[in-house]
């Protein structure tokens, strides 16, 4: 009996291998110095998509759900915390509490539980949700990890932002300042995203209030004249349909005589009645040599004509707009921290 059950416990062990998708890198739990050999403290770590400069979050727990900000402080002693990412490659940025950099390497590869045995498979970092991407929710409140699309504005716990303001929104503050040079930043834009982050500064979120998605016109291609300025609606708000986050279009509309067909009204035209009046008067023109005298005859004729009346049936309604909504079902946009 004792040996069925030790068979059985093996087998349920062998089937319960580790399934979380993270990783980590050597930096994680290590002690930085700079170049005097003293204590990296307050040295700043910048976290980025393998090759690109687009931040990639670190997170404090194997099941990636809660990402530190971006860039990450190191402590009085200089020590990295414990660092998890999803599998794939990183680049990494160290810099001092001055922004002078120490350390800089690409292409570092995630390494842990979630690529050894017990019959996990590794998580590709590019199959999870990064920074910026947005997501479509059954619901109304704050999500962990995301904020509304909604117009309000991100930043420090000391920034005064409207939808989150907390260390947490730093990487998707970077992100937006770089994609998004229409996204209004308070006190205007500084010189670079980190510089206006710890300034404390709030940028806007891209506001999709009430709004459908709709790609790019261009998407890295010539325009394609799906969407245009004027027939979308997209030029009366300022823009192209090539702009990222321009708004377009609305939920109704009202007719002008440019966008009638071409008719002929029919009706009817009743004349008013003509009356003729006048008399006869005698003409004298005197003695005529050779002969006697002559007279004749003239006409004298008025005509006038009563006001004519056109009749017809009215054509057309009261020039209310119209909607021009498609059938829809709302729901709240989350875009990733």
């Amino acid at each position: 009996m004792l040996k069925k059950l030790l068979i059985g416990l093996a087998i349920l062990a062998g089937l319960a291998g580790p399934v979380q998708g993270a990783g980590s890198i050597s930096l994680s739990l290590s002690q930085q110095f700079d170049s005097l050999g003293n204590p990296l403290n307050g040295g700043l770590l910048y976290t980025y998509a393998a090759g690109t400069t687009t931040p990639q979050s670190a997170y404090q727990d194997s099941a990636l759900t809660i990402p530190y900000p971006n860039p990450i402080t190191l402590d009085s002693a200089g020590r990295v915390p414990q660092l998890f990412f999803a599998d794939g490659s990183i680049k990494v940025r160290l810099t001092n509490s001055a922004g002078v950099v120490q350390l800089a390497a690409d292409g570092i590869l995630v390494i842990g539980a979630s690529s050894g045995g017990g019959g996990g498979s590794p998580v590709d970092a590019t199959t999870i949700l990064a920074t910026g991407d947005l997501k479509v929710r059954y619901g109304t409140g704050a999500l962990t990890g995301f904020v509304r699309a909604n117009g309000r504005t991100i930043g420090s716990a000391t920034s005064g932002a409207t939808e989150r303001a907390n260390a947490d929104t730093q990487s998707l503050f970077e992100y937006l300042w770089g994609e998004d040079s229409n996204l209004t930043v308070s006190g205007g834009r500084g010189a670079s995203a980190n510089a206006d982050w710890v300034a404390n500064k709030t940028i806007a979120l891209p506001d999709w209030r009430g709004r459908t998605i709709a790609g790019l016109d261009d998407m890295g291609n010539t325009a394609a004249g799906v969407l245009t300025s004027s027939g979308a609606g997209f030029g009366a708000q300022g823009g192209t349909p090539t702009i990222l986050g321009q708004a377009g279009g609305s939920q109704s509309h009202s007719l002008t005589t440019v966008h009638l067909p071409p008719y002929t009204p029919s009706g009817s035209i009743a004349n008013g009645a003509i009356s003729i009046s006048g008399g006869f008067g005698v003409l004298s023109n005197g003695n005529v040599p050779g002969g006697g005298g002559s007279a004749g005859t003239v006409a004298n004729l008025t005509a006038s004509q009563a006001a004519s009346t056109f009749t017809g049936t009215a054509q057309g309604g009261t020039s209310a707009p119209y909607p021009i909504v498609s059938p829809t079902r709302v729901a709240t946009i989350y875009i990733k921290l």
